[in-house]
């Protein structure tokens, strides 16, 4: 078993990929978008952290968090968020001899991906990504047209113009 180490930077700024574990034509985070934003709301109010930037996909989300000084616990928070969503979820998913056994849901990948923000350019490149991400997967032929983004949020603060039409994604690393 491989022995893995998550980084810890105290106050630091995230990138985030969280996968469902079923990802063949699984539309449940938009289904359930509404549960989903409940379970970040009620995540934040018990362990504070600001949402820089946010895209949800049919089965898969990317976001960009920055924590409070002094703390670096990203992994109960999305422990805290996968639980409260799956709780609000009917159950009905199929499951592994592993999660059965660890009385566990079959929502979520049991991993996620992070990437430790470094300066002003890895920001901004990973806000694009997460941006662009719904027109690289084909769902949307403009970042305006996918409702399930703070792309809309970057228009209102005039950081984008509502034509945004994104950057080449190539070279920059989605963790997926």
């Amino acid at each position: 078993m491989t022995n893995y180490r998550r980084t810890r930077a105290p106050g630091a700024t995230w990138f985030f990929t969280v996968n469902l574990a079923s990802r063949h034509n699984n539309q449940l985070l938009l289904d359930q978008v509404d549960s989903l934003r409940d379970a970040f709301r009620y995540v934040k109010r018990r362990h504070p952290f600001d949402i820089k930037a946010v895209v949800i996909l049919p089965d898969h989300l990317h976001t960009i968090w920055r924590l409070p000084a002094g703390d670096s616990n990203y992994s109960v928070r999305w422990g805290l968020i996968k639980g409260h969503f799956s709780r609000s979820i009917e159950r009905g998913e199929s499951l592994s001899a592993s999660r059965l056994g660890r009385g566990e849901r079959g929502l979520w990948q049991r991993r996620f991906w992070e990437h430790l923000i470094r300066d002003d350019e890895d920001f901004k490149q990973h806000v694009e990504y997460i941006h662009w991400n719904p027109v690289k997967h084909n769902w949307v032929k403009s970042a305006a047209d996918w409702p399930y983004s703070s792309f809309h949020r970057y228009v209102e603060q005039g950081i984008y113009p509502q034509n945004w039409c994104g950057y080449d994604v190539e070279g920059v690393d989605g963790g997926e």
